[in-house]
């Protein structure tokens, strides 16, 4: 054997000596070792008032499901819509002498009509001798040409419209029975709802019938719904999916404290972002419905909107709640009384205004006739004016009155990068203007978007603070405006005010 052998052969030995070694030794330590016995299992002790008050909690849940549902409805729409069909004869004759319905003959073209359905919900909130009254929201029924409404106990109704508001998204219908034993909804007081609230939505999700799901109130006051709706929103986390609008939204008294409208989704169905009308928002539209069929409006004649920051800092308003004046409408409630592009209103009547949707819909509530007490900031100081308030003109009227608006641009303080990127020099001063209104007297002026309005009158307009406040200066009814158009200095001529 070799040397080399031999020394592997005692390595490998005295590895095994080794090793036998020390499984001997383990054995002999673990045998001076306490016994090791497995822990004895932990129960808590059962909670009895704790279980009692969750099962309290969930029969209220119950409670509210029973004693709201027979009021809440199932509301399936049709509307219809028609569209001409071509008479085909076929090739050759349409393709060298086209299609005799046309008119070559004298042939009526076919006509297909076409039912498209829709589906929503609502809830009865008045009865009177047979008839029961059901709010929902515009888009569900608004435009549609039949309507029917199913209770949860599986009968059926056909309805008819009572009213539609567009701006606030509601609308009721009404049908008649002689069943005096569906109850009515009690209508809560939205005023009163706190964030974390429990509430319930209940309604007809993709059509799976009378559906009830549980959450809690995530924000109150959202604004921006969907459409230019001008109602503020509750935010809840109760699922609310396509089939539940106009459905409504519940404490857990039972009370109707909303009424669920849109949702934010990303892929169509529920993620916890539910919004709902304010019940309080909806209860003036309601009698307005019953009693004339449709919602009277008050009219102050104002554009208004929110304050971008930029305007906010520029008129020392940041931080400060309420909707700032960019229009004045000629002959209204407002040029009557007092109010002037550039106003920014704190309050109405002691109520202090949130936001321009907030202020809209205090004045929207007002009767004709009514006196509203603006408190406002004007230029540097506060004052107040009494307005008279009249009635809103319908949609289409009002949009008419577009070329009564004063000033009748849309303007804003010239800012350092525009001059950069319109290559001026970084003296120039003005307004620029974003847009104009048509058929008003600074589009007859020939102002155009784009321009920069530079004087008026002879006076220097450096901001927008000096715009608003020459324009409510002027002494007489005739102006002109001195701008600058791709560098180039113009002046109009001397215009009447509209």
């Amino acid at each position: 054997m070799s040397n080399d052998s031999k020394q592997r052969s005692k390595i490998a030995i005295t590895a095994l000596g080794g090793t036998i070694a020390g499984f001997i030794l383990c054995l002999f330590l673990y045998s001076f070792l306490p016994a090791l016995k497995p822990a004895s299992q932990v129960y808590a002790e059962p909670n009895t008032a704790e279980a009692e008050t969750i099962e309290n909690f969930q029969n209220g849940f119950r409670k509210v499901a029973a004693e709201t549902l027979p009021w809440v409805v199932e509301i399936n729409t049709v509307k219809l819509s028609s569209r001409e069909t071509a008479q085909a004869n076929g090739f050759p004759w349409d393709y060298f002498f086209g299609n005799p319905g046309e008119g070559l003959d004298g042939t009526e073209p076919d006509v297909q009509e076409f039912r498209s359905a829709g589906l929503g919900s609502g809830f009865i909130v008045e009865k009177d001798k047979n008839t029961y009254y059901v709010v929902t929201n515009y888009h569900v029924c608004g435009k549609a040409d039949e309507i029917t409404v199913k209770l949860d106990n599986g009968i059926d109704y056909d309805a008819e419209l009572v009213g539609s508001d567009p701006r606030k998204d509601l609308a009721l219908v009404k049908f008649e029975t002689k069943d005096k034993g569906i109850p009515v909804a009690n209508l809560g007081d939205s005023d009163s709802l706190f964030v974390g609230d429990w509430v319930l939505a209940i309604g007809s999700p993709f059509g799976y019938k009378f559906s009830v799901t549980a959450g809690i109130i995530s924000a109150l006051g959202r604004q921006n719904g969907p459409d230019g709706n001008i109602n503020d929103f509750i935010q809840t986390d109760a699922a609310i999916n396509q089939g539940n609008s106009g459905g409504p939204l519940v404490n857990l008294k039972g009370e109707v404290i909303g009424i669920n409208t849109w949702i934010t989704t990303s892929g169509g169905g529920s993620i916890g972002l539910g919004f709902s009308i304010p019940i309080n928002n909806v209860k003036r539209t309601i009698r307005d419905f019953i009693d004339n069929g449709e919602v009277r409006y008050g009219w102050l004649g104002v554009s208004i909107g929110d304050l971008p920051e930029l305007i906010a800092d520029e008129f020392e308003l940041k931080g400060k709640k309420g909707a700032f004046v960019y229009q004045v409408f000629n002959n209204s409630p407002a040029e009557k009384g007092g109010l002037c592009p550039g106003d920014f209103i704190l309050s109405v009547n002691g109520v202090k205004a949130t936001d321009k949707n907030h202020l809209t819909r205090m004045i929207g509530d007002m009767r004709p006739d009514d006196i509203a007490e603006f408190v406002l900031m004007r230029e540097d100081r506060q004052m107040s004016l009494k307005v008279k308030i009249t009635e809103r003109e319908a949609e289409e009227e009002v949009r008419k009155m577009n070329n009564q608006a004063w000033p009748g641009v849309s303007v804003f303080t010239v800012q350092k990068e525009l001059l950069e990127r319109l290559e001026l020099p970084e003296e120039t001063t003005g307004v620029f203007v974003a847009e104009v209104y048509p058929k008003t007297s600074f589009q007859i002026a020939g102002i155009q978007a784009g321009d920069i309005i530079t004087g008026i009158n002879g006076v220097v307009v450096k901001n927008l603070g000096d715009f608003y406040s020459i324009l409510n200066d002027l002494d007489d009814e005739y102006f002109y405006i001195s701008s600058l158009r791709e560098g180039v200095e113009m002046e109009s001529s001397k215009l009447k005010r509209k």
